[in-house]
């Protein structure tokens, strides 16, 4: 049976090796929908190698152009565009992999439509975790992680009661300056931040590694996932991105899953599950070769991004779309230079310090909040 897949954030880091999968699995998977922001040349690109039917863009004067170029296609645009590529009924599996809070509205579209959620895009499950659990609940719908961190701990966990589990341990590379102390981080560039050791990745995911924003954020879609209490959750620093996060029992038995650092293991997974696909010309993972793993204790004094996160999770409520709002307006302030490295931190620290937490907020709620903290942050440097 071929798997109808819709793509939100098509032309990004994970949408572009989404696309790998689908083309090396031509008989497993099928695209028939994408959204593709703002780039133009890849939308093109890959609506001349996949025939799909509903496409989405930013701007309306591109959907127009794209209309006419590609008339068997329904091309959309904007808020709305997202809206019809997540709830296309004719997919099976929607994998949102666009970048922000912005692909929370599709998500739970999707999920009022029945459609299985491969979900990439963090800030969708930081920002209302709480509503897209509960509709996917209600609906019988299934959140599968491509997150590679959320994907080992599900296939870790594959099989196991959750009352037998004693904690999570979620594993960070470090970032692009894992060796620096936060004194030597004062000067760094936007091309210092964007350099990842490990991972190739899209420049706001690459900076939130950077000030390790995003285990933060990963431990917060672990807690909204796999309903884990944060005094369960550990993050441990390894260096070397191979074991992508282990599972550790209340026997105290340890169950990890390693890999190379190669976002197509986890995607392919998510897409295939429960059954699992050939990699046909992917590097193998060679032990012998790499000789030794290093794992040390996470310095949430240096890591101060990880903290803030941490502390948002647990204070619950509207704190962490906040967090996320004011993280992402943060960062986009300081790959576009107004602001340095460090203050990416003290900004959304502010931000949270100056917010009355609502607890159980609606959705509507929510998208206030997040529009709020980003006119908040704007504020701040003005």
């Amino acid at each position: 049976m071929t798997k109808r897949i819709s793509l939100l954030g098509a032309t990004g880091s994970i949408g572009i090796q989404t696309l790998d999968i689908i083309k090396e699995h031509p008989s497993k998977f099928q695209l028939v929908s994408f959204s593709a922001g703002k780039n133009i040349e890849k939308t093109r690109e890959i609506l001349k190698q996949f025939s799909v039917e509903v496409v989405s863009v930013s701007r309306e004067e591109d959907a127009r152009m794209l209309q006419t170029e590609f008339p068997k296609v329904h091309v959309f645009y904007g808020d709305e565009g997202l809206v019809q590529v997540a709830a296309n009924t004719n997919a099976d599996v929607l994998v949102n992999a666009v970048l922000g809070s912005i692909g929370l509205k599709p998500t739970l579209e999707a999920i009022n439509k029945g459609i299985t959620i491969a979900i990439a895009n963090k800030e969708t499950l930081v920002t209302a975790g709480h509503l897209v659990m509960q509709a996917a609940m209600d609906k019988n719908v299934p959140i599968l992680p491509v997150d590679s961190e959320h994907s080992a701990l599900f296939q870790a966990m594959n099989g196991e009661q959750r009352s037998e589990i004693s904690k999570l341990i979620i594993t960070a590379s470090g970032g692009s300056f894992r060796d620096q102390s936060r004194d030597e981080l004062k000067n760094v560039t936007v091309k210092d931040a964007l350099n990842h050791p490990n991972w190739s990745m899209g420049a706001k995911i690459t900076i939130d590694s950077a000030t390790m924003m995003n285990k933060g954020l990963e431990v917060i879609e672990a807690h909204v996932l796999f309903d884990i209490s944060y005094d369960d959750i550990e993050v441990l620093l390894h260096r070397e991105s191979i074991i992508h996060s282990m599972v550790e029992f209340k026997d105290t038995s340890i169950i990890a899953q390693l890999g190379t650092p190669d976002m197509r293991v986890p995607i392919q997974y998510a897409l295939s599950y429960p059954n699992r696909l050939e990699r046909a010309n992917a590097k193998r993972l060679n032990l012998a070769e790499i000789g030794k793993l290093h794992f040390e204790e996470m310095n949430y004094t240096r890591y101060h991004a990880l903290k803030l996160a941490i502390d948002a999770g647990r204070a619950g409520g509207s704190m962490t779309t906040v967090l996320n709002a004011a993280n992402e307006a943060a960062v986009d302030l300081f790959l576009q230079e107004k602001v340095s490295f460090l203050e990416i931190d003290e900004l959304i620290e502010r931000a949270m310090n100056e917010h009355v937490n609502i607890s159980s907020p609606d959705l509507e709620t929510i998208l206030q909040v997040d529009t709020q903290t980003r006119k908040t942050i704007q504020n701040m440097i003005k």
